[in-house]
């Protein structure tokens, strides 16, 4: 616990003072909004309230957060940079499963890259830094590109179920399957991550106000639709689809060392 001299405890408290009555402030203009029915005021005082919301962490807990996205970017950065520099350097990993790999180190990469330094700055200073605009973009990307990680998985565990049950020998020059699939996983991503820029859903801020994604809170039919289909299509279809090819490997590999 913190101690504070006097004059620090007068400034707390009339800091502590001028936010409750900032609340109960807004309290009676949500009150008088509806008393009005001002569709516009409304919306602008909830707005308010909405982001005021978002200030839940101590200074102590944004550093933490910041310290563990700092090592997490730059972790992340130098090992999925590695891997494509050895893939790039030694043409011997050049195969077509490795592409895969490939893609999944590439959208984690940009994600370092992209995403990490903003909501690592935004942790340092407590806030969000680049604006709504600069919100969207990071909730896009970050969607965006975790979503190409995941069916990225999910097309690598099909392509080692059809490998490894598969009557022929895999051909290890035949590039074609395993570029449709990396197509497959941007493109499905796509369709998945543009509709809240064009209002089905939309992208905001999160948790402590220092990172966006997907509007996770509003009760709307027009978001919960969304959110349930993200979460269908997006995260238990493809975990569906890499538990039941793995389970299959696991299951062959059993019989055979019962055999």
């Amino acid at each position: 616990m913190f101690c504070f001299p006097p004059e620090n405890n007068a400034v707390t408290f009339f800091n502590v003072s001028s936010e409750r009555i900032a609340m109960i402030a807004s309290n009676l203009s949500v009150i008088s909004c509806r008393r009005a029915n001002s569709a516009l005021c409304l919306s602008a005082v909830e707005e308010h309230l909405q982001a005021s919301s978002y200030r839940n962490l101590s200074p102590t807990g944004h550093l933490l957060v910041a310290l563990t996205l700092g090592f997490i970017g730059t972790f992340g950065f130098l090992n999925n940079l590695l891997v494509l520099v050895l893939f790039c350097r030694y043409k011997i990993l050049r195969s077509p499963i490795n592409f895969l790999l490939v893609n999944i180190c590439l959208s984690d990469l940009l994600v370092c890259v992209l995403g990490t330094p903003f909501s690592f700055a935004a942790s340092t200073q407590g806030r969000w830094l680049i604006g709504d605009t600069g919100c969207v973009w990071y909730g896009f990307a970050n969607s965006l590109l975790g979503i190409v990680s995941l069916i990225s998985l999910a097309v690598l565990s099909y392509e080692r179920y059809c490998t490894m049950m598969g009557s022929t020998e895999a051909d290890a020059t035949n590039y074609k399957k395993v570029a449709i699939g990396v197509v497959m996983s941007w493109v499905y991503s796509l369709i998945w991550t543009l509709p809240p820029l064009f209002g089905w859903s939309r992208y905001g801020p999160e948790g402590p106000g220092t990172t966006c994604s997907v509007d996770w809170t509003t009760k709307t039919a027009n978001n919960i639709s969304y959110i349930i289909c993200l979460f269908i299509f997006c995260l238990i279809v493809p975990f569906l689809v890499i538990v039941f090819c793995y389970g299959k490997l696991l299951l062959a590999i059993k019989q055979m060392k019962m055999v």
